[in-house]
């Protein structure tokens, strides 16, 4: 299953991404978790240990890889460069494994269309189709805030997208904007799941402001989320609370997917 987690900014995706890689290693499934995003936090939230993640580098700043399979330089605009680098090899070379889940670093991809006509892009956007197209693994993208991904048909072929959402209007505004979106480039599998709700009433103000969505789960405010990050403890392992929601989704995630 190929799933791509995304939503406004600081809405706790990578702590979704982190509890649903967590969860399907734990029921044997080979997981590939990708970290899309400009700051990469992933590795933290999985809580890979230090010597682990030291070796972890987004793949958006290994110039010398870039020039290699592209023939050009990073940054540079105009001439000659290979726009179907070869990329089959980096996620096995470039990644990091630890409790049954793989790690690769993404860096910043622009699969928009719009930004750059450069190597940099060429090679993840290349890249970023590769991993679409994998078999016999469960691919987790912990894509960057906002909806510069949908921008053109990119991850259209994901089996669904989770569109995480706080309750507030803005975060629904941004939930509404990504549904558009993706529905314009043929994307429907698409599920709403709530995060930092305090209480009942705050879930009930989601499910009955969501965008026409589905509603997948539910994630409470736990303080205790943030002492996992300041302790370089996994989510998963510190808050049971959340690991008890994360096997839920996955489960019921699993269960749509297989349906349609």
């Amino acid at each position: 299953m190929k799933l791509a987690i995304t939503g406004k900014g600081g809405v706790g995706k990578t702590t979704l991404a982190a509890l649903l890689a967590q969860a399907y290693a734990d029921k044997g499934i080979q997981v590939l978790a990708v970290d899309a995003d400009p700051a990469p936090c992933l590795a933290g939230a999985l809580g890979f240990p230090a010597e682990l993640r030291a070796k972890l580098r987004p793949i958006s700043e290994m110039d010398e890889l870039i020039e290699e399979r592209t023939g050009a330089k990073p940054g540079s605009i105009g001439g000659f460069f290979t726009l179907n680098p070869r990329v089959d090899d980096i996620p096995e070379r470039f990644s990091v494994t630890h409790r049954g889940v793989r790690l690769l670093e993404m860096g910043a991809v622009d699969t928009g269309g719009s930004g750059c006509i450069c190597p940099e892009s060429a090679l993840l956007k290349t890249l970023f189709t590769h991993l679409l197209f994998r078999k016999d693994e469960m691919l987790i993208l912990d894509m960057y805030a906002g909806v510069e991904h949908l921008g053109r048909a990119t991850v259209d072929f994901v089996d669904a997208m989770l569109i995480v959402t706080e309750p507030t209007r803005r975060s629904l505004a941004t939930a509404a904007q990504i549904k558009k979106l993706a529905n314009d480039i043929g994307l429907f599998r698409l599920w709403l799941v709530g995060n930092k709700v305090r209480n009942e009433e705050e879930e009930l103000f989601l499910k009955q402001n969501s965008p026409q969505l589905p509603f997948l789960g539910t994630l409470y405010a736990d303080l205790a989320v943030q002492e996992a990050d300041r302790l370089g403890i996994a989510v998963y392992d510190y808050v049971p609370k959340l690991r008890e929601k994360a096997h839920e989704m996955a489960d019921k995630l699993l269960e749509l997917v297989q349906s349609r």
